[in-house]
């Protein structure tokens, strides 16, 4: 039984940006209730945090629309299992973070037993798939959003929500600590320094890994004084080594173990796959090229759904003003107005290493154009900062009555 003083509460992160968000968000959480219990499906920052993890995250880190049907009788498996057990154990609360295709069905099961439920980070249903939002009526009591323009979206619905910035704001800091970060990899400040971010999940390897790496051996070719870098999530290291020794065996490229954010606030210009890590590239101020591929189905499924023009977080963002009325949900084609876009985007037939290795060479031949794109984010980057992990506490202790 849980005490006024000693909540407890489950969550589910499935995957490693949703296991950096939850971390971040229990920090919050605990630093309004230290004795709070936590537990569910989570990854190594929400463990490390005292998180109770049942099932591995990497169970629900899926990548496009075949990858989920391939795995799609283990993972209603796991929710189904999950879902009994909630019902049985009953926390305070159930709060899913992200994984909407997962989260949303277990949200809507544990609403109608009674079980106040909170989705952290609304879906994208101002990008696609915009019918979602009465599957979120139903599933969810609250919503927090990380973008200023969403709340105005759920409340035409009639769905509460919250505005509570994004937890990334808070913890990346303003000033980039580039120094200290090149510092920590053994960079002298004088390299010219690639960041390649190619995705935390398997799927997101195998489609966008070669690309990668070839535009990478590419641009070694021609600028023979660059140096690279490349995070690898826990877990790939065994699927990114073989890609590199077939397309990049001679590149000068360091390895690491995660430290995602001491790449990209060391680095000059990243090559990067679309996700979040294009909007933690944008906190740390630096110029891009988003690069996504996904099997043929996928591609087209996803061609026929989306809203904006652009896939990239960066570039979604600044397309939206956050003072105008809520985005039109309404199809438009992907690439439309790409001349107008903070940064490029190419995905896939059109990410072809030599099209990748053109738009890098752009960047790293253009400081001023560098420049005017860090004043931007650095803009974007005080909208977002809102001490995420207070706001979104005190409007989870609104929904616990606390």
């Amino acid at each position: 039984m849980t005490t006024a003083a000693d909540p407890r509460l489950a969550l589910v992160a499935g995957e490693t940006s949703g296991d950096l968000l939850a971390g971040l968000l229990l920090g919050g959480l605990r630093a309004r209730w230290p004795q709070l219990q936590a537990q569910g499906i989570g990854g190594p920052r929400m463990i490390a945090g005292g998180f109770e993890s049942w099932w591995p995250q990497d169970k629900l880190a899926v990548f496009g629309y075949v990858d989920a049907l391939r795995h799609y009788r283990e993972i209603a498996g796991i929710r189904r299992q999950l879902g009994d057990r909630l019902l049985a154990e009953r926390p305070e609360a159930f709060i899913g973070v992200d994984a909407p295709d997962f989260n949303l069905g277990l949200e809507e099961r544990l609403k109608t037993a009674g079980i106040p439920t909170v989705h952290f980070v609304s879906p994208s249903i101002w990008a696609w798939r915009g019918g979602r939002i009465d599957k979120i009526r139903r599933s969810a009591d609250r919503v927090l959003c990380l973008f200023p323009f969403e709340p105005a979206i759920y409340a035409q619905a009639g769905i509460a929500a919250n505005y509570v910035g994004h937890p990334l704001a808070d913890h990346i800091p303003l000033d980039v600590p580039r120094a200290q970060a090149r510092a920590a990899l053994g960079v002298a400040d004088d390299v010219p320094l690639v960041a390649l971010l190619p995705g935390s999940r398997r799927g997101e390897i195998r489609h966008i890994g070669a690309p990668l790496l070839q535009a990478a051996a590419l641009l070694a070719r021609r600028r023979p004084e660059l140096r690279f870098v490349l995070p690898v999530a826990p877990g790939l290291r065994a699927l990114i080594e073989p890609l590199i020794a077939e397309h990049a065996p001679d590149l000068p490229l360091q390895q690491l173990d995660g430290q995602s954010h001491t790449a990209l606030a060391a680095c000059d210009l990243t090559l990067i796959a679309s996700g979040t890590a294009t909007l933690e590239a944008a906190l740390f101020k630096r110029p891009m090229v988003i690069v996504y591929r996904l099997s043929g189905l996928s591609w087209q499924l996803m061609k026929r759904m989306s809203y904006q023009p652009c896939v990239g977080l960066p570039n979604i963002l600044l397309r939206l003003d956050a003072a105008s009325a809520p985005p039109p949900l309404r199809k438009v084609r992907l690439g439309e107005g790409a001349e107008t876009f903070a940064v490029p985007e190419l995905l896939q037939d059109a990410a072809t290493p030599e099209a990748i290795a053109a738009a890098a060479l752009r960047w790293l031949d253009d400081s001023a154009a560098c420049e005017r794109l860090s004043a931007r984010f650095a803009a974007l980057h005080q909208t977002l900062r809102q001490n995420t992990a207070q706001r979104a506490a005190d409007a989870i202790a609104q929904v616990l009555g606390r």
